[in-house]
């Protein structure tokens, strides 16, 4: 029988710990959160190892060192309110639950969301909720949000997310340009966000958050 929590210690300690992420709350969640319950059964074995976890259909579950290092980044406070888009099967919500004061995962794919909250209610994130929808539409009615984090690679980033973050808010992505990835943290002033880079990193890009192709005559 497999000993996950052994993977999950080896996880921090050599995936985590190692990439400069030393901020107890984002330790102990990853500790605590056990990350082999949401992925597909057949991939449980490939749980904590430190690549990206393919789940078809463009989207992917993002290495632990990558979610890691942009909760780091984002620095989530006990009393924010937090927009995690493209949850999947819930995992990044249930670790940033942990954190946070409510987490609002968005899912579009509603066999996935159905998933995602059963198994956040059974590992008891009973401060995470599943909003049903486009990816790139949020979930306005619950926000607005102190922070935003998209789960998934991104050419541009959607107007109703950057609407729905709070002035002051924060904001992590992953930009992908080509065959190259990093990741940014944006702050919210007024309308608009200015973008610092934080470390390279990448992720298929999230269907929706393509670039809109530009005409040239």
């Amino acid at each position: 029988m497999t000993d996950f929590a052994a993977r999950r210690r080896m996880m921090v300690d050599t995936q985590v710990r190692p990439s400069d992420v030393t901020k107890f709350p984002i330790i102990d969640a990853m500790l605590a959160v056990p990350r082999e319950n949401f992925v597909p059964v057949a991939q449980r074995e490939a749980a904590y190892a430190e690549d990206l976890i393919d789940l078809g259909a463009g989207r992917s579950l993002l290495e632990p060192r990558t979610l890691a290092k942009m909760l780091d980044g984002l620095n989530i406070g006990n009393d924010e309110l937090v927009l995690d888009v493209a949850a999947a099967h819930g995992y990044s919500t249930a670790v940033t639950a942990r954190m946070a004061e409510l987490v609002v995962a968005v899912e579009e794919d509603e066999t996935l969301a159905e998933e995602a909250q059963t198994i956040l209610m059974e590992t008891g994130a009973d401060n995470a909720v599943v909003h049903v929808g486009p990816l790139t539409g949020g979930a306005a009615d619950h926000g607005p949000y102190d922070v935003v984090i998209v789960q998934g690679g991104v050419e541009e980033v959607p107007q109703a997310l950057i609407d729905q973050l709070k002035d002051g808010g924060r904001i992590g992505c992953i930009f992908i340009e080509g065959d190259l990835g990093t990741v940014r943290i944006g702050h919210k002033s007024g309308d608009r966000v200015t973008w610092r880079f934080a470390f390279n990193a990448t992720a298929p890009v999230l269907p929706g958050f393509e670039k809109a192709p530009t005409f040239q005559l």
